[in-house]
Order: structure tokens, then C-alpha cells, then sequence
């Protein structure tokens, strides 16, 4: 099996050496791995790409190539410039260190790399850490995706889902904030929304009497809806969530239909 992973951490991001040792396991010895990842992190950028400059890219090593641009640009470097023709059977985008579940969904960079993977027709997966007050006292916070990150693939790569439409389908995985022997297991889920909670910015000034916005992420500990994503989490699950790139809102057309008519 060829593998390309990416991330939004950045080339030297630990949860990407995480990801590099899970995907060799997957790809076995007869496999290879490549990496394109952002020479810079990149969080927060979903899928964005470089859209009206070039991005850079360099080789650091063996089959390892960093971009300076968001993981979107990584996924498309990768097919369309490094593997040239030689497409990967599978593209990983992580392992993102904080959760990617609820609406952090719609931000993330380590998502958007598996989104563009699923628009050009290759299976895709977004694996993440969630963290918390139990992952903060571990030598290794990313304890339970390198434990488990491996069986979980196989499991999603062996589900046989069904995808005859025509926005492909990519997958969200998240890690509980637990260590790795708390793990409960592995859940579908849908994704769910962290009531009451939302990005924000918080404003600074500078020496120099500039302003400054940062932006500041809400709570992480706020559950979701039974069953949805957070909330296995938080129950020490992983979870794994099957997403297509259509931002139609379906259940509303039919209902709509008259008014537009």
C-alpha cells in the first residue's frame, strides 16, 4: 500500500511522527509512505489552498517533503507533483494535537487535507487528539492514537462503505482525552455542535499602541448531543465519523421548494 500523510502542526510536529509510524505499520513491509506536510503550522485553515501564489516545496529527507502552504496544498503537491502519476492508495492527515470533533470540524486544517484527498478520488482519513486534564501528565499525549490509530484504520478500511456519489466520502477520527489503556473502544458517530460555545477574539495592544485580535476557541470539555462525536469522546471512545465535501442543506429543500417556486 502507498500511503501520503500530511498535517497542520507542521513537518516537525510530533503527532506526525505518530502518524508516520502508524501508517507504516498499515502499509506493511512491502509498503511505502511519503510526507508532504506544511513547512509551518497551519491549524485553523481548513481547506484552504494556495489559491493566487506558488508554494515552495522542498525535499528533507526520503520520501519526506515539506510545502509552504496549507495541508490542502499538501494533499495536491503530493498527487500532482512528488508521486506524479503514482496516486497513493490511501492519504492520512494528522495526527492533529486538540480534538477535530463538532464545529472544530469546519476549521481544521488536518480536515481540509483529507477533504481535498476525497475530491481527488482517494480515500482520506483526519485523525486527531483530543486532550484534556488526564492526557496532560503523559510523557506521550498522543498515547492513544498511537495505540489504537492503526486498528482503527483497518476497521474503517474494512467497513466496505458504500460510495457511488459523486462528492467521495473522507472520514473523521478522534482520540478520547484519556490514555491509550482507557480507551473504551471505537463508536460511529455523527458530528455533533458544543452548545453555547463558539470561536471568539480576544483584543490586545502592542508597545506600540497597535491593536491585536486573537482568536480564542471555546470550551472543550461542553458534551454534545448523545451519541455525537464530543460526546463519545469525552466517554473515552474514539470516534469515526464519515463526511462527504456537499454543504447542501438536503432536509431543508424539500420544504423550501414552494417558496422558491
Amino acid at each position: 500500500m502507498r500511503i501520503l500523510i500530511t498535517n497542520d502542526d507542521g513537518i516537525n510536529a510530533p503527532g506526525l511522527e505518530v502518524l508516520e509510524q502508524i501508517a507504516t505499520d498499515l502499509a506493511g513491509p512491502d509498503g511505502e509512505v511519503w510526507i508532504v506536510a506544511p513547512a509551518f503550522e497551519q491549524s485553523g485553515v481548513a481547506h484552504c489552498i494556495s489559491y493566487t501564489h506558488p508554494t515552495m516545496i522542498a525535499q528533507m529527507g526520503e520520501r519526506r517533503f515539506a510545502a509552504e502552504g496549507s495541508p490542502a496544498d499538501c494533499v495536491l503537491a503530493g498527487v500532482h507533483d512528488v508521486l506524479k502519476g503514482t496516486l497513493p492508495d490511501l492519504i492520512l492527515s494528522g495526527v492533529n494535537r486538540g480534538n477535530n470533533s463538532a464545529e472544530n470540524a469546519l476549521y481544521s486544517g488536518t480536515l481540509g487535507g483529507a477533504l481535498e484527498g476525497a475530491l481527488q478520488g482517494i480515500p482520506s482519513v483526519a485523525l486527531s487528539q483530543y486532550l484534556g486534564p488526564e492526557t496532560q501528565g503523559l510523557e506521550n499525549p498522543f498515547e492513544g492514537a498511537a495505540t489504537h490509530g492503526t486498528a482503527t484504520l483497518r476497521k474503517i478500511l474494512n467497513a466496505g462503505a458504500l460510495d457511488d456519489q459523486p462528492y467521495k466520502l473522507f472520514w473523521n477520527v478522534n482520540f478520547p482525552p484519556v490514555p491509550a489503556a482507557a480507551v473504551k473502544g471505537v463508536k460511529l458517530a455523527a458530528q455533533g455542535i458544543r452548545q453555547n460555545t463558539c470561536f471568539s477574539v480576544e483584543p490586545h495592544e502592542s508597545p506600540s499602541g497597535r491593536r491585536f485580535l486573537w482568536a480564542r476557541g471555546g470550551n472543550q470539555r461542553i458534551s454534545t448531543a448523545a451519541g455525537t462525536d464530543a460526546a463519545i469522546n469525552l466517554d473515552g471512545y474514539i470516534s469515526v465519523t464519515p463526511m462527504r465535501a456537499d454543504l447542501t442543506a438536503h432536509d431543508t429543500l424539500a420544504a423550501l421548494k414552494d417558496a422558491f417556486e
